[in-house]
């Protein structure tokens, strides 16, 4: 700013120094004056366009910085649901040696261990039950024990069949031999 003032202050001595007639000189320095401050009016309109403008793009640019927060705080909740290794779970256990039924809140899918409550005994998770009781058939437990027990009944029933005949076929000796006397 300074280089601009020196600048105009040469240009103003120039103008006296080479014009002698003083009606000239006075008219060509109101001129210049009067040009300069057409441009000095210029250069203030354009820069308050200017900072106009650049104050839309900043308001713009902190809207934009809030919808990137936004979606940055919705992407960081996805990445926890998703990647989140420390979640807690709880899950309701039967202890097998006192059946005493507690909630236990598991860190994670790889504890392979829990302590009864009650009875202070360690309990073993088995983390791939759930492979297993896909095969089984029985809708109430999940197990095979609809298989194991149509076989037992089965097996059941044959001797109770037997043991029956056996009886039916000495009734019907002993009436053939009531009949025969």
């Amino acid at each position: 700013m300074s280089d601009l003032k020196s600048r105009y202050k040469e240009i103003l001595n120039e103008l006296q120094e080479n014009i002698k007639d003083e009606k000239e000189r006075n008219f060509v320095i109101t001129k210049f004056q009067e040009l300069s401050i057409i441009f000095m009016d210029i250069i203030d309109r354009l820069t308050y366009i200017t900072d106009i403008r650049v104050k839309d793009v900043e308001e713009k640019q902190k809207e934009i910085e809030n919808k990137i927060s936004d979606v940055q705080k919705i992407v960081d909740g996805i990445e926890n649901d998703i990647y989140e290794d420390e979640e807690s779970y709880e899950f309701e256990i039967t202890c097998p040696y006192c059946n005493h039924d507690f909630v236990a809140d598991i860190n994670s899918d790889t504890a392979i261990e829990v302590e009864c409550p009650e009875c202070h005994n360690v309990i073993e998770l088995d983390w791939n039950a759930e492979d297993d009781e896909e095969e089984h058939d029985c809708p109430h437990c999940n197990r095979d024990c609809i298989k194991n027990q149509a076989l037992t009944y089965d097996a059941e029933a044959e001797s109770e069949k037997s043991e029956n005949s056996e009886e039916n076929s000495e009734d019907e000796e002993n009436e053939d031999e009531d009949d025969d006397m």
